[in-house]
């Protein structure tokens, strides 16, 4: 498939946020965050949550229509996710605002936001692993590897923020965030494997529905480009591809593990940013692979060039 931006900073930003929310809401029940330092975390966590929308509306090709996205709620992942993100939200907006005000009932909205954001994370990821064709995407891994990628990223900027607002909390986050990456780490490293290991079900005698056993494909079927030739593919080379992934399994996963590590150790928060700043990178970079590592079907047909 052919990875776009928009798409990549959607499900990586709100995935940060999610992950946030969710460290900060573990302290909340813990009870040894403060009250400023729950209303700083949520508003960041709202600003991630509010940067992946802004995001997604580049995706749209009539993004005034965008309401309307909402409308398949029966059998579509994609419209709940867009109902389960405002949800999300606006539950943390609430729990952030009844932090801030110090009017009570948190425990409730907390509460409240966090089904959100699991049922976010759950939709986010079937958008993707409910698309049988696509090999690579139709795995429990999918589902796995975004929430263990969103806990990760979160928690790990919990620990950034711990780190200037709150020390105390700190090394539990901390340590939050190395199990969460190297869970994160060993998760996608077997979706890796798995997906190496798939064969195609799809072959050029079945794409164009002719069994002859000897057909060479000569021409895509056009004289420029369209809509087929450039959305369904991602024009790099084999060996791109293993630079991202080689790139990606180092600055999601190996970088940060080792920074969060020289940080916590010696109580720098310099560290642990740089570490949450290049876990984020190679964060963008997984998910570029993620969707380009997805092979359709249609391609057999169309990206053969005379």
């Amino acid at each position: 498939m052919n990875p776009a931006f928009s798409v990549i900073f959607l499900t990586t930003l709100i995935g940060a946020g999610q992950g946030l929310y969710l460290a900060l809401f573990a302290a909340q029940i813990s009870g040894q965050a403060d009250g400023r330092f729950l209303v700083l975390g949520g508003a960041i966590a709202l600003a991630l949550a509010g940067g992946g929308l802004i995001a997604s509306f580049f995706h749209l090709g009539r993004p005034e229509r965008a309401w309307r996205s909402a409308a398949m709620w029966r059998t579509s992942w994609l419209s709940r996710e867009v109902i389960a993100l405002p949800l999300f939200m606006g539950g943390v907006f609430m729990w952030t605002l009844a932090h801030a005000l110090a009017t009570g009932g948190t425990l409730a909205l907390g509460v409240a936001a966090a089904l959100a954001c699991i049922a976010l994370f759950v939709c986010t990821a079937m958008v993707y692993a409910s698309v049988r064709f696509l090999q690579e995407w139709a795995s429990a891994y999918t589902l796995v590897n975004y929430a263990l990628l969103g806990l990760a990223s979160g928690c790990t900027l919990a620990t950034v923020l711990a780190a200037y607002g709150a020390p105390a909390l700190a090394p539990a986050f901390g340590s939050a965030a190395l199990l969460l990456t190297a869970l994160a780490g060993l998760s996608r490293v077997l979706s890796l494997r798995r997906n190496a290991r798939l064969k195609p079900k799809s072959t050029l005698q079945t794409a164009i529905g002719i069994r002859h056993p000897q057909i060479v494909q000569r021409a895509m079927g056009f004289m420029g480009g369209s809509f087929n030739t450039r959305e369904f593919f991602h024009g790099k080379t084999a060996a791109a591809l293993r630079s991202v992934k080689w790139v990606f399994l180092l600055g999601a996963f190996v970088l940060p593990l080792v920074l969060l590590a020289l940080g916590l150790s010696s109580a720098s928060a310099g560290l642990l940013a740089l570490a949450f700043g290049v876990q984020y990178l190679g964060l963008l970079a997984e998910r570029w692979f993620f969707l380009a590592q997805a092979n359709h079907p249609q391609n057999l047909y169309y990206q053969a060039v005379s």
